[in-house]
Parts: C-alpha cells; sequence; structure tokens
C-alpha cells in the first residue's frame, strides 16, 4: 500500500466516525437507512466522484475488510443473544429460522435456478445470501417504542441466529461446486471441519477467554471499557483458532460469542456498551467501501428475468412469514411488521463474498444480482421507520382541560433487598458528577433529608441473571433514559443513584 492509499484510508476511516458521530441522533429521531449515508459517502469517493478508491471484487483490501465485517456480525450476533429468552421463546426462534428463514432461501433458490438460469449450487448460495436478515438495517426499527415486545423478540431472534443457520448452506453450496482452491475432500472431512472444528476452536477460546478474565478481574481489576475491546480480541483470536484448524473461522467466532453469551454476562453487557459501537464503525466503513464503485454494479446487465427475480426475492418474505406466524403470540400488527421487514443488507453482500473469494465460476453474477436486491432493500425496508412514524399510530394525547396521561404503574415483582452494590472504595463526600458512590456514601445521603432516586439500570440480561433488586429502587432499563426520565417524573433536584450489576 503506497503512501497516498494509506492516507486515504486514514482518512476514510476518520470520515465514517464523524459522519456517524454527527449524525447519530438525527438518524435516530428521523428513521432514515444511516447505511444509505455511508452509501453514498462511498460513491463520492468512487471513481465517479473523486477517485480516491477504485476497488474491484479481486482486491485485498475487500477480501479483509469483509472477512473481518462477517466476523464481527456473527460474533456480535451471537454475544448480544439472551440465552434465557431464546429458550423461553424457543417456538418463536423455530418459526423464524425453521419455516421462515430455510423455506425463504430455498424458494429464492429456485427461483434464481429458473428465472436467471443459474446452476443448483450457486443458486442455493444466492438463495441463503438473500435470506440473510441484515442487523444493521434493523437497527432503527428496534429502537421504536412502539413496536410490540413479540414482534421486537422475534426480529432479535431472527437477526440473532439466521446467519449461522445460513453460513453452512453457502459454504456447503461452494464445496460441491468442486473448486479446488476451495478444497477437494471429502463431504464428510468439509462438514467435521465446518461443524464440529470451527465451533469446537471457537468455543474452547470462549472458555479460556472468559476464565483467564475473571481470574484477572476478581484479583488486578479490569477496566470496563477494556472489556469491550477484549471480547473484539476473543472474536479475532477465535476465527484465527479454527482457520488454522482448517475450520470454518465464521462459525467459530459465532461459537465464542455464544459461549460468552452464556458465561458472562457483564462482559456481553461491556461489548454491548462499548465493542458494539467499534463493530458498528467498522459495519458502516464496510458499507462505504461497497458504495464506492462494487454496488453500483448491481446495474449492469439487468434485465426483465432479473428485475422478476428481484420483486420475487423481496416480496416472497411475506406470505412466508404470515403463515410461520399463524397461531404464534404475535399480534396482527407485529406479524405484518415481521412479514415486511426483512432487509437485505451487509450480510448478504458479505456471504455472498464467500464464493467469490472462493473463484466459484458465475460468482461476479451472484454478487451484481445481490448488489442491486440489496439496493432495493435499503430504499424499501430503510424508509419504512420514516414512514412508520410518519402513519404509524400515535399515543393518545390529552385533553386540554384534562391533565397529562401519566403512565401506568409497573407490574409488582419480588424484591430482595442487597447489602452492596458494585461501586468504588472511597470515603469520600459525593459531588456533582461523580461516577461511583459507596454504600456509606448512600446512607450519608439519605440521613442529610435530600431527595434521593435509587436507580436499577441493568440491562434485562444482567437483571434475568439475578433474583435480587436494591430496596426502594426505580426501574429504569438503559434505553431511552432521557424519556423514561419524563414519563416517571423524576424530580429533578434529586440525586440520581444508578446501579448496573
Amino acid at each position: 500500500m503506497g503512501a497516498e492509499q494509506l492516507v486515504a484510508g486514514l482518512a476514510l476511516i476518520g470520515i465514517v466516525i464523524i459522519v456517524s458521530a454527527l449524525l447519530s441522533g438525527l438518524v435516530d429521531r428521523s428513521g432514515f437507512p444511516q447505511v444509505a449515508v455511508f452509501i453514498l459517502i462511498g460513491a463520492a469517493l468512487g471513481p465517479f466522484g473523486l477517485g480516491v478508491f477504485d476497488l474491484t471484487l479481486d482486491s485485498l483490501i475487500l477480501r479483509v475488510v469483509a472477512t473481518l465485517s462477517l466476523t464481527l456480525v456473527l460474533f456480535t450476533d451471537a454475544v448480544s443473544l439472551n440465552t434465557k429468552e431464546v429458550k423461553r421463546h424457543a417456538g418463536l426462534a423455530f418459526r423464524m429460522l425453521g419455516p421462515g428463514t430455510i423455506v425463504c432461501a430455498a424458494l429464492i433458490a429456485v427461483a434464481a435456478s429458473w428465472l436467471l438460469g443459474i446452476a443448483p449450487a450457486s443458486a442455493a448460495i444466492l438463495g441463503a445470501a438473500l435470506a440473510s436478515t441484515d442487523p444493521v438495517l434493523l437497527r432503527s426499527l428496534l429502537k421504536r417504542r412502539d413496536i410490540s415486545p413479540q414482534a421486537r423478540q422475534a426480529l432479535q431472534l431472527e437477526s440473532g441466529l439466521n446467519d449461522v443457520v445460513l453460513l453452512p448452506i453457502v459454504v456447503v453450496a461452494i464445496a460441491l461446486t468442486g473448486q479446488p482452491n476451495f478444497g477437494s475432500g471429502s463431504l464428510a472431512k468439509m462438514s467435521f471441519g465446518l461443524f464440529i472444528l470451527g465451533p469446537g476452536a471457537g468455543i474452547a477460546i470462549g472458555l479460556i477467554a472468559v476464565s483467564a478474565l475473571d481470574l484477572i478481574r476478581k484479583r488486578l481489576g479490569v477496566r470496563r471499557d477494556y472489556e469491550s475491546l477484549y471480547s473484539l480480541g476473543v472474536a479475532f483470536t477465535a476465527y484465527a483458532a479454527a482457520e488454522a484448524v482448517h475450520g470454518s473461522g465464521f462459525l467459530a467466532a459465532f461459537a465464542a460469542g455464544l459461549t460468552i453469551a452464556a458465561l458472562d454476562v457483564e462482559l456481553c453487557d461491556c461489548f454491548i456498551e462499548y465493542g458494539g459501537v467499534t463493530a458498528e464503525m467498522l459495519l458502516l466503513f464496510t458499507f462505504v467501501i461497497f458504495g464506492s464503485s462494487l454496488i453500483w454494479t448491481g446495474f449492469s446487465g439487468v434485465d426483465t428475468r432479473t428485475v422478476i427475480f428481484a420483486v420475487f426475492a423481496i416480496l416472497i418474505r411475506v406470505p412466508i412469514y404470515l403463515l410461520t406466524l399463524i397461531g404464534s403470540n404475535v399480534d396482527r400488527r407485529g406479524r405484518l411488521l415481521i412479514a415486511w421487514f426483512g432487509p437485505s443488507g451487509l450480510s448478504s453482500l458479505l456471504l455472498i463474498l464467500l464464493p467469490v473469494f472462493a473463484g466459484v465460476p458465475g460468482s461476479d453474477r451472484l454478487f451484481r444480482v445481490s448488489a442491486l436486491i440489496v439496493m432495493i432493500s435499503i430504499v424499501l425496508h430503510g424508509t419504512s421507520p420514516m414512514l412508520l412514524t410518519r402513519f404509524g399510530p400515535k399515543e393518545p394525547k390529552p385533553e386540554p382541560n384534562e391533565p397529562p396521561l401519566s403512565p401506568p404503574p409497573p407490574a409488582p415483582e419480588p424484591v430482595k433487598e442487597v447489602r452492596a452494590l458494585p461501586v468504588m472504595e472511597s470515603a469520600a463526600a459525593p459531588s456533582v458528577g461523580t461516577q461511583t458512590i459507596t454504600l456509606e456514601d448512600l446512607e450519608q445521603l439519605q440521613k442529610s433529608g435530600d431527595p434521593v432516586v435509587l436507580l436499577d439500570v441493568r440491562t434485562e440480561r444482567s437483571r434475568d441473571a439475578s433474583d435480587s433488586q436494591a430496596k426502594g429502587s426505580v426501574r429504569m432499563p438503559p434505553e431511552n433514559v432521557v424519556i423514561q426520565a419524563k414519563e416517571l417524573k423524576l424530580p429533578k433536584e434529586a440525586w440520581l443513584i444508578a446501579y448496573c450489576a
């Protein structure tokens, strides 16, 4: 890499971070697809703009970035899963992944073979890639408060698990093409590496990482923000370990994340708070790379059959998921939302790049078709939250002569007083802006007569792992805290003491 390319790369990373920060609030409020912004940035920097980047499918930079991104997508999906919630909603997860994801992938593959004349193995790759639900595009929708909990849970389960269901289809289909540079071993050997060696390496790395962190955490202490970076190190180490033993590094990353999710709640929360932002930056950076030139190749060679296939690939989800969710506990509006909102995005492009890197004949055509559908999906599904904001159900407004509606009181829940809070040992009196407080300081505040509100801001995952709650605390999940504070009518002059573990 020359000096000019290095400078351009650093400038690109800086632009992604700056634009992400400046537009984060606007994007969250408007529902405008954030990925569209970064695709347009890529177009401005590409050969049709400033000419800073002009990457091709055989570019080494693309291969490195795509590998890192897919590893992070799978790891983030796994580490964000609440294993208790998955078990609690096992039936819903089966509906979303079995009759939903697999059937959609199969029907898209059949349509690709029939309409586009693609070989069966390549059609299976295309079907699996396009059946993947993109977590980046789902992010803004899942943050909405007017989505029913059942619908939100279903979409979270799908986005968190469907890639690990679809990835083996892609890998097996690549093997069945018989490419010598992918591997000429038997199907049994390939299956052993895919389903045993890869996940086994990921689980082993996850177990070692959790044990080592727990030991150091107890003896020396570890900064919370560094634990998130530790998680990223675990993901990349698991990928490398699996590839070293000829397993699937991607499945290893997922297995490592799932191991952490099951064993170390605190590490998961750290990653979601800090590492998740780092991961998202890389994913947005990947969208910039695709937007420079590659994604626009989807418009080349478009004919009537391709357009028909694109329409089918996007709309087939609607009837499949409406049928799949019959008899579930998801409300009617939630079922319609789930059936419509299955965006194809970065996950689809990353999966379709695997046959490109493996040298599968015709894989460049597979990428072009996927790029076209991803662009259509970004427009249709990416603007859906904006339409929900404008035309969706509104919260009832109070009458002019009536007092504002107050939120219903929370349902009573078992409370057990705890004797300790996770705070820094310090005898100093608290002051405005202090990040930690001891139990002695809290007791002193309460005795002074100053109003004190104790907030339980644990994540649902942390809360599920404990049967205790501080006596007299107010439950406030760590999302949309400003809105919640207004709804709870927390006194502005009071001390707000939050605990998160």
